[in-house]
């Protein structure tokens, strides 16, 4: 009896039949922040993000910690529609490293009427509650 549960049971998450493609759950919340990103919401965009005063930003020099010290950031540096502009990110590069975390690797722009602005991000995902969440995104600038 052990056998065949162990068996049945390999066989239903090998194949993911119960499973949803960790890749394309994390696409989906990069997918889901740049839709808000675009609409000025970014409270929204937030929810990509871990709500934990853990979490971790870095970029330009400068760490901030903790998921309200990221939002006022946002807010400060992008504070009307305008100059949050439209976002769009590229040559994503997703590794999954265990079945709670992973590794992105990608390119973000984001283009406003009077300039673009762009870089590379590297964000660790880990997997709580059933969700993947942002807990470590370092950004750099052009």
């Amino acid at each position: 009896m052990r056998i065949i549960f162990i068996f049945l049971f390999s066989i239903l998450f090998s194949n993911n039949i119960f499973c949803q493609n960790p890749k394309n759950e994390i696409e989906d919340v990069l997918n889901l922040q740049i839709k808000a990103w675009n609409r000025g919401s970014v409270e929204e965009f937030m929810d990509g993000y871990l709500k934990s005063d853990s979490i971790r930003f870095a970029s330009g020099g400068n760490t901030i910690y903790g998921w309200q010290g990221m939002l006022d950031r946002y807010k400060n540096s992008y504070s009307t529609k305008e100059k949050m502009g439209k976002l769009k990110f590229s040559e994503l590069d997703i590794q999954i490293l265990n079945l709670n975390k992973a590794l992105v690797f990608g390119k973000w722009e984001v283009a406003r009427t009077k300039d673009t602005l762009g870089g590379l991000f590297t964000l660790v995902f880990e997997k709580n509650n059933n969700s993947w969440k942002i807990i470590y995104d370092h950004t750099s600038s052009k």
